[in-house]
């Protein structure tokens, strides 16, 4: 089983970029699934709208993850309802649209689970992360109620993701963060068996900040006559995690990071 996790999706480069050179990926790299973080691929930076969830599952994307912009634009509050494959937060206040894990089908007959999660520093309030994630492991168990289950967490700052990895560890096959926009270079197997990288980085141009417009950017750090954030429209680079998950027990046997084109260059 070889399960390719893409981070945050940004603006229209990021769009343009995965729908393009995914399914040559897919056929390259043998990718029996995939998983996207789409919360900034609205061409603002912030949201996703119904075209681009369905361009992006015409590419390949078997399920979209999101996180604290998901509402950003507001026909995905009704939008999600219908729409099994794009996911939030699980741990966002209830009641809110939508839900933040799913169980899918794969053509071998084996079952996929994929759970979005979003952490509680610095950012926009939800429900207790682990508290959740405490509740969800006590009704939903690896290789009974599904043969894989990938993770994205949607945090701010690196130690709460490698908690969360490590609170997941032996129950989760992948473990991966998302919201930074810059890949970290930690890709590893903990010890008991969960592939983990703290940051899939993103899908978007990276000569820019975190995808948006470098110039405009700094003028907003230094004060200056600015816009509102918008995103960098450059060639995309596509960063994130491919896993190899064994099939009898659910649990990676390799995790490599993924980069390709654009500004940070090819590596695969």
């Amino acid at each position: 089983m070889r399960i390719f996790f893409l981070g945050d999706i940004v603006g229209r480069s990021g769009c343009a970029a995965v729908t393009k050179n995914l399914p040559n990926i897919i056929k390259h790299q043998k990718i029996d699934f995939v998983v996207v973080n789409g919360e900034n691929a609205a061409n603002e930076g912030v949201g996703i709208t119904e075209k681009i969830t369905n361009d992006l599952f015409n590419s390949g994307v078997n399920v979209i993850t999101t996180g604290n912009h998901v509402w950003d634009q507001k026909e995905t509050l009704n939008h999600i309802e219908k729409e099994e494959k794009l996911l939030r937060p699980e741990n966002l206040y209830h009641p809110s649209p939508g839900k933040g894990f799913g169980i899918y089908n794969l053509k071998n007959g084996m079952k996929i689970g994929v759970l979005n999660l979003m952490g509680n520093i610095f950012m926009k309030k939800c429900e207790d992360v682990f508290s959740c994630a405490q509740k969800f492991l006590e009704t939903n168990i690896l290789k009974k109620d599904y043969d894989f289950l990938i993770v994205d967490f949607h945090g701010e700052i690196t130690s709460e993701k490698m908690a969360i990895g490590h609170f997941f560890d032996g129950k989760a096959t992948l473990v991966v963060g998302t919201h930074t926009h810059v890949p970290t270079h930690d890709a590893r197997i903990l010890n008991s068996g969960t592939a983990y990288q703290t940051d899939a980085g993103m899908c978007g141009d990276y000569n820019s900040v975190i995808g948006m417009d470098k110039n405009n950017s700094i003028n907003r750090f230094m004060k200056k006559e600015s816009k509102k954030h918008f995103p960098s429209e450059g060639e995309a680079s596509l960063c994130g995690v491919i896993v190899d998950a064994i099939n009898e027990n659910g649990l990676a046997s390799k995790v490599e990071h993924f980069i390709y084109g654009g500004y940070l260059k090819n590596t695969n």
